[in-house]
């Protein structure tokens, strides 16, 4: 599924990034820069207070605000996508040429598992067409435990695996 972006991703992500304050007519700051940067380069999918707390690594001056403001600019100029789930609270991915992918959420821990399953993909057209609908977009969430969650003996919790690796 979506892997942690390249240099290359990045850099050309900022570059729509700069191109859309430009449209809009706002200035291009050094927060904003390492705020979307930061955002760019987390890959998956992270809440407001996680990017903030990835910003003050590269710069502890930044304040939760300006990480509010920028990933709404980011959400307008449609390279961030807010996203909800079971909690309610909202998570944002990179957005527009990321491949389209569905999500399994596990209710204990909160982990969001991002996959791509062509089969379920085919099935969904078939059956939107059974009915009569042309599909222009849809999302699909699968909620569950994780095997930790379910008490597997040694079984793992992907969201601590994830927070280890950081």
């Amino acid at each position: 599924m979506p892997s942690t972006p390249t240099e290359a991703d990045v850099a050309s992500l900022m570059e729509q990034f700069h191109a859309y304050l430009g449209k809009m007519r706002l200035k291009s700051t050094r927060q904003r820069d390492i705020i979307a940067q930061t955002f760019f380069g987390a890959g998956g999918h992270v809440t407001i207070e996680a990017l903030h707390g990835l910003v003050r690594q590269r710069d502890p001056k930044i304040g939760y605000a300006t990480v509010y403001r920028t990933l709404k600019l980011l959400t307008e100029c449609g390279l961030a996508a807010e996203r909800r789930f079971g909690d309610g609270q909202a998570s944002y991915e990179t957005a527009g040429d990321v491949e389209h992918h569905d999500h399994l959420i596990c209710l204990e821990c909160g982990h969001v598992l991002e996959f791509h399953d062509e089969d379920i993909e085919r099935r969904q057209e078939r059956v939107a067409r059974s009915f009569g609908f042309s599909l222009v977009r849809h999302r699909h969430e699968l909620y569950g435990l994780c095997a930790k969650a379910r008490g597997v003996k040694n079984g793992s919790c992907p969201r601590e695996q994830e927070e280890a690796a950081r």
